[in-house]
């Protein structure tokens, strides 16, 4: 998944107007290569138009969404940093080393929860709705993310002296990296399998299968899946299939969005008693 941070954000820092330019120049990039590619697929007859249109509607809206400064983690930083136990200036490549893994560490806690942890689950769905792996599917990201608060796995990096804007900084260019992983037609890897998150390995990821269901959560790195046992290489003779399991397809940006947390609503409103809920928002999502 790809998500630029907010620029206004990046240029407090002396680097964030030079970052700020980078990103932006990153993004128009990461435009004409999905309609690259939408355009070669389509003149073989292997591209789905209809997720393409949905994709972009789901990106007008999170950008007019993100244009509100809503956000239930955005406080938590400024808490954070307020508090924060000590200042790390990013003057030496250590302290740079050490914000990469612990990003990476975060990221992997961020997008785990965001696969077994039904509130979490409600905006991330959306980015594995896509019937077809394509570049594209990168973009969509439902529109409701920044109201599920599923960045406040970053903010430790802030309580222990990161500034929020390099935190920032980092977590978009790893999901900048994350961008080329969404193309199915790139091969594996070799050696860099080992160590990195490929294309085949985050094929693995959006697949519906159900031997593939929930693994390879990584950003940059494969190394914490293997870590932790959620790591799952590709197998020859299970190709990848994608969309939601058990769900229909949905090609209305908005309903799309709205689909998740409309079954959590209704989860709730049944469940009896505060422990029942507390289950019900907790607890992995249901089939």
């Amino acid at each position: 998944m790809i998500a630029l941070a907010p620029l206004a954000t990046l240029a407090s820092t002396p680097t964030g107007p030079h970052l700020g330019g980078l990103l932006r120049g990153a993004l128009a990039v990461v435009l004409a290569a999905v309609l690259v590619e939408a355009a070669v697929l389509w003149r073989q007859g292997r591209y789905d138009g209809r997720a393409l249109a949905t994709t972009l509607g789901d990106l007008v809206l999170r950008r007019a969404v993100s244009l509100t400064g809503l956000s239930l983690a955005g406080p938590l930083f400024s808490w954070a940093w307020a508090h924060r136990v000590h200042t790390l200036d990013l003057s030496t490549g250590g302290q740079w080393a050490g914000l990469f893994l612990l990003s990476e560490l975060a990221y992997y806690g961020f997008h785990r929860a965001s696969h077994r942890v039904r509130w979490f689950w409600a905006s991330h769905a959306v980015h594995h709705s896509s019937p077809q792996l394509t570049l594209a599917a990168a973009l969509r990201l439902g529109w409701l993310g920044k109201l599920s608060g599923s960045t406040v796995f970053f903010v430790p990096l802030v309580w222990l002296g990161f500034a929020p804007a390099a935190v920032l900084s980092v977590l978009s260019l790893n999901l900048l990296y994350q961008f080329w992983l969404h193309a199915e037609w790139l091969p594996r890897l070799g050696p860099l399998e080992w160590v990195l998150n490929t294309p085949s390995h985050h094929r693995v990821h959006h697949a519906c299968n159900p031997r593939y269901i929930d693994r390879n959560y990584g950003g940059v790195l494969i190394v914490f899946d293997r870590l932790f046992g959620t790591f799952q290489a590709e197998q020859a003779e299970e190709p990848p299939r994608y969309g939601l399991a058990g769900r229909p397809r949905i090609d209305n940006p908005i309903r799309l969005g709205l689909s998740e947390w409309q079954r959590l609503g209704r989860d709730l409103w049944a469940a009896r008693g505060w422990r029942q809920r507390l289950a019900v928002l907790v607890g992995p999502p249901g089939p």
